[in-house]
């Protein structure tokens, strides 16, 4: 890896180039100028769902839910605290498969909620079901060594 990283904004979607020793340093995007980690997982649709996952080369943590989904609600929270534990190594996003059906599908989304560890642009993980914040850390660095 070199010394640069690819970094999407979570706000406004553009691709900054971050050194790695500044990724703690609280660093802002050059286009909107709003923190580009700011502790909480990113909603996305399709079109920033594909931009996210291609163009960060930080590992990319997906959360399939729907707002029906009793699990998901439960989960959520957890996954707000892992957000805040993981970032700014790792970008956390969730993906309504409600409101996103054809991504739902595209990744073969069976039960909700359903983690997916993404890199490089291919997803490297999968876990199905509801996991408290130590457990989605814990799975997430073991799944990203």
């Amino acid at each position: 890896m070199s010394d640069a990283l690819h970094i999407v904004c979570p706000h406004c979607a553009a691709v900054n180039r971050i050194t790695v020793n500044r990724l703690g340093d609280q660093p802002k995007c050059g286009q909107c100028h709003r923190p580009l980690f700011d502790g909480q997982p990113v909603a996305l649709d399709a079109a920033a769902f594909q931009k996210h996952i291609t163009r960060n080369d930080i590992p990319v943590l997906v959360d399939f839910w729907a707002p029906w989904c009793g699990p998901c609600k439960m989960m959520a929270p957890h996954y707000a605290q892992a957000a805040a534990q993981l970032e700014p190594h790792v970008r956390l996003v969730k993906v309504d498969t409600e409101a996103e059906q054809a991504l739902g599908a595209q990744f073969g989304i069976r039960s909700i909620p359903t983690l997916a560890l993404f890199k490089g642009g291919r997803e490297i993980a999968r876990q199905a079901g509801a996991m408290g914040s130590a457990d989605i850390v814990r799975w997430t660095q073991a799944n990203n060594a």
